[in-house]
């Protein structure tokens, strides 16, 4: 039988995997989705990429899973004189209106620095270059003194800890991504640089017009997400953890508390968690991790994160394949260590869904029953029991193609497609077909089946059923 990883692997497509080859062995080593980043390349390159995406077959049959990662309202140095480079002490001007010269650097159009104040960090490159505001000359003008200098590039981000500026939930561009991530038909969208709770309105607006309905991860990478994160996870369908420009928002020394908080308080909600950023920055040019590396995944592991995600480590770096492997060794080596039915959550909301999942998972607990099957259409019932984090296997059978998508990122789950049923009385039969034609299970094993009554009625979880094979 097949080791399944619980912990899902997300990896970012770029140069370095484009190959179909490259793709399909991605697959086969355990990548159980994939991130397309909006924030490069035109329209016409991220098509042609989802629809290469859209070829691939993954192991349950179904085509992979599509995140479409938004660039958001990200600050960054629009315009800079070549070989640009500022010294400790020296003088700088950030300017959003300006010209280019050897002491200005040009940012992002239509930023207002009306809330900057005199001795205010500014950050360069990921923290690399750092300015203090000495001044502020207008509301697009800032004069800046150099703490730590450096060269400075087009293109590189710009970040202003503790600093609120108003910035659009969505930015024209990302419009123009939405509406291409709507047409190609993807998964999961990422909105980058979410501040609150109310940045999911502008997105629920688009959707809601195209009538369409994809679930939002909200990327926590601002400091001022972390003053309203339990809005943000109680509005959004999934939460991710961006520790890079989380680590340049904050202290680094606070992204691995931040982490614990944002993976507890996921948890505790229901909704799924990714740890994001630099999870084998070394494997991008060599060809295995580092021993801190390999800590990191593991305790995202034992934190409870649901997902891995790499970006450049598979997008531009020397050996995609050898890091989707590595990841899943230390996934399945850390996870064996686990017991999970010793660290299962209380029950949440004390609705009836989420008794009758808890109830599921101890059931199976105490029958030792080889796999959960959850019947869902939504995918709300596979995401409550995934939530309750049962030893045992969890299957997801559903007859909504895009909710068997979905699911493949959410830890545990195994999802599979079946044909649309109108009676419950037909779900035992169904069941046992699929897992004795996927070899999920063998004759005279036990298996769980949960769900709701009735039939194709989301969030209606309210029946447990015993089986044999």
């Amino acid at each position: 039988m097949l080791i399944l990883n619980r912990t899902k692997i997300i990896a970012t497509v770029g140069p370095a995997c484009l190959k179909r080859s490259i793709l399909k062995k991605m697959v086969t080593n355990g990548t159980n989705a994939f991130r397309v980043n909006m924030s490069h390349g035109s329209q016409e390159d991220k098509k042609e990429i989802i629809q290469q995406l859209k070829r691939l077959e993954m192991p349950n049959g179904e085509r992979p899973c599509i995140i479409a990662d938004l660039a958001g309202p990200k600050i960054r140095v629009r315009k800079v004189v070549p070989g640009f480079e500022t010294k400790k002490g020296e003088t700088v001007l950030i300017s959003s209106s300006g010209q280019a010269n050897k002491n200005t650097i040009v940012v992002s159009k239509g930023i207002k620095f009306s809330r900057v104040k005199k001795g205010a960090s500014i950050k360069i490159n990921d923290g690399r270059i750092q300015l203090k505001v000495d001044q502020r000359g207008s509301q697009t003008l800032l004069q800046c003194i150099t703490t730590i200098g450096g060269k400075i590039e087009t293109g590189k981000g710009v970040n202003f800890p503790g600093i609120t500026l108003k910035l659009p939930a969505l930015t024209a561009q990302d419009r123009k991504d939405l509406k291409l991530a709507i047409a190609e038909e993807v998964d999961w969208i990422a909105l980058s640089f979410v501040r609150s709770a109310k940045d999911k309105v502008d997105i629920d607006r688009v959707l809601k017009r195209a009538k369409v309905n994809i679930p939002i991860i909200a990327k926590i990478e601002k400091w001022e997400a972390l003053q309203d994160l339990e809005a943000i996870i109680n509005q959004f369908d999934a939460v991710m953890v961006a520790r890079g420009d989380l680590g340049v928002e904050t202290p680094p020394e606070q992204v691995p508390l931040a982490q614990k908080k944002i993976i507890k308080q996921a948890n505790k909600m229901g909704k799924p968690v990714i740890i994001a950023t630099q999870m084998l920055e070394s494997m991008v040019n060599e060809p295995v991790p580092t021993r801190a590396e390999v800590s990191d995944i593991a305790n995202a592991i034992f934190d409870g994160a649901d997902a891995l995600m790499v970006t450049g480590e598979t997008a531009i770096g020397i050996y995609p394949i050898e890091v989707v492997r590595v990841l899943k060794k230390v996934i399945l080596e850390t996870e064996h260590t686990i017991d999970f039915d010793t660290v299962r959550q209380p029950i949440g909301r004390q609705s009836t869904a989420d008794a009758i999942s808890h109830a599921t998972c101890q059931v199976a607990q105490d029958l030792s029953a080889d796999c959960i099957v959850t019947m869902t259409h939504s995918g709300s019932t596979a995401l409550m029991i995934s939530r309750y984090r049962p030893n045992g296997r969890v299957v997801a059978l559903t007859p909504v193609e895009r909710t068997c998508r979905q699911l493949a990122m959410v830890w545990g789950i195994s999802p599979f497609r079946i044909k649309e049923y109108k009676r419950t009385e037909d779900i035992p039969a169904i069941v046992e077909q699929k897992l004795l034609a996927k070899k999920v299970i063998r004759i005279g094993r036990k298996y769980i089946i949960t769900g709701g009554v009735p039939v194709g009625v989301p969030g209606t979880t309210n029946y447990l059923s015993i089986q044999t094979v």
